[in-house]
């Protein structure tokens, strides 16, 4: 296709960039929330939007199927990058990544006696990372389901997640004993188009650099 295809998730992210569209002329035709669409048109013939999961958007975007994609900081991390270029931080959807521990552990004296945690994320390059770097001995158990449930259920002792409002850390009786980084969502494009699209790239980016200043 010679015009752009952008990647973009349901949800917060897809609510959060529409100023940013609109910002760079561009609207798209349907709400994915309400639409069975997985290929939307927008309002310039050149530019359509195709809706995937949030955990695909960087793979979309790598391997040439979208021109360019937003994601979260989570997500590439996790992704590594590779075959991307990361021009701007978006500064949407913001949250940040914590390791969260039933509100009876003391995380703090675990690790001070140097216990073997189970901690349970999906988030297993970030916590291996974060880990390693503390010098804390951990097993990784992948989830890809609510991980509040694991420490519950005996799993895990300790979660690593990402956390907006702590409501629902709350909820169930865990508390953030740890904050890893901070997330947001960057604007990604595929380094390959933005040399043979420059022409219709440069003018979206700019606009969305624009639109975050």
């Amino acid at each position: 296709m010679s015009g752009i295809t952008i990647a973009l998730s349901k949800g917060r992210i897809f609510e959060e960039t529409l100023p940013l569209l609109a910002a760079a002329g561009i609207v798209p035709a349907e709400d994915p929330e309400k639409s069975r669409k997985l290929i939307i048109g927008t309002n310039r013939a050149d530019v359509r939007v195709v809706i995937v999961r949030a955990s695909d958007v960087p793979t979309y975007v790598q391997y040439g199927a979208a021109d360019l994609g937003i994601a979260g900081k989570d997500v590439l991390l996790e992704h590594g990058g590779a075959g991307l270029y990361q021009p701007l931080d978006l500064n949407i959807a913001k949250c940040r990544m914590c390791v969260a521990a039933p509100a009876g552990f003391d995380y703090a004296a675990a690790v001070r006696r140097g216990a073997r945690l189970r901690i349970a994320t999906k988030y297993i390059a970030v916590a291996r990372e974060h880990f390693a770097a503390k010098g804390v001995h951990v097993d990784l158990i992948k989830l890809y389901g609510s991980m509040e449930l694991a420490p519950l259920a005996g799993l895990a002792e300790a979660i690593v997640d990402l956390v907006s409002s702590g409501s629902t850390l709350k909820a169930n009786n865990l508390v953030e004993v740890e904050e890893i980084m901070s997330i947001s969502s960057r604007l990604v494009v595929n380094q390959a188009a933005l040399k043979m699209k420059r022409g219709l790239l440069q003018p979206v980016i700019a606009a969305f650099e624009g639109a975050i200043r």
